[in-house]
């Protein structure tokens, strides 16, 4: 697992879910916003590569009750060896009935410095987990834990989260809006070409604030862009 670069995170605070929805749109990238996932609670963002656990369905005469404490147990390797920074992504085959995982395990998520969590399932202890800091994603509240429908039958391999596919260090970023994934290979494009984006569109909001028709503002004709250079290299100029 590679960490993120500083100054991409650092970029990628500065953006969105919506803006990196667009700039991965422009590339060709589609379906990169995990669907029917919320936060748990506000805060934010998060980022981070991902960490993956496939979910299969439990098999009773695997899943009993010692398999918790099982070494051989796929998402609790995945919670003991997550790196510094990283995301947990589980595929809960969008089951939101039952919980992936509840607040003890998210407690040695926040011990091993874990940036996030994001499961296409329900999450159990969800007052305590909105306590706790972690940035937490899922498709709502459930108390039957994760033995009752779910066996982990792998970590770091692709997985499908919301509909969306998520490769082990895909960057993953999540706001109060959306989880969106960004490929390895477009995040330091995409975070600087995010930044860029973002100050424009801070011009153009300024735009129509004053009065002006949104046609030629957004999105900007010639006439625009040029006002907006003008804007820009003055706003610079005395920061």
């Amino acid at each position: 697992m590679t960490a993120l670069d500083p100054s991409v995170y650092a970029k990628l605070l500065r953006t969105n879910s919506a803006s990196l929805s667009t700039l991965l749109l422009k590339r060709g990238l589609k379906n990169t916003a995990v669907r029917g996932v919320r936060p748990v609670s506000a805060g934010g963002p998060m980022i981070g590569p991902a960490v993956t656990v496939r979910y299969i369905p439990a098999r009773e005469d695997i899943d009993g009750s010692t398999y918790s404490s099982d070494p051989s147990n796929q998402q609790r390797k995945a919670i003991d060896t997550i790196p510094d920074g990283h995301v947990l992504v589980f595929d809960c085959r969008s089951l939101a009935e039952v919980a992936g995982i509840g607040a003890m395990l998210a407690r040695r998520l926040v011990y091993r410095g874990a940036a996030g969590l994001v499961l296409d399932g329900g999450v159990r202890d969800t007052a305590d987990i909105a306590q706790l800091g972690l940035p937490t994603y899922c498709m709502g509240p459930a108390a039957p834990a994760n033995l009752v429908a779910h066996h982990a039958s792998d970590m770091n391999q692709p997985i499908a989260c919301g509909g969306v596919a998520v490769y082990p260090d895909d960057i993953i970023f999540g706001d109060s809006e959306a989880v969106i994934v960004i490929p390895r290979e477009y995040v330091d494009d995409i975070a600087e070409e995010a930044v860029a984006m973002e100050e424009q569109e801070e011009f153009l909001k300024l735009e129509i604030e004053s009065g002006k028709s949104t046609l030629g503002v957004y999105p900007p004709n010639e006439e625009t862009l040029e006002r907006y250079e003008a804007w820009r290299q003055a706003r610079h100029m005395t920061a």
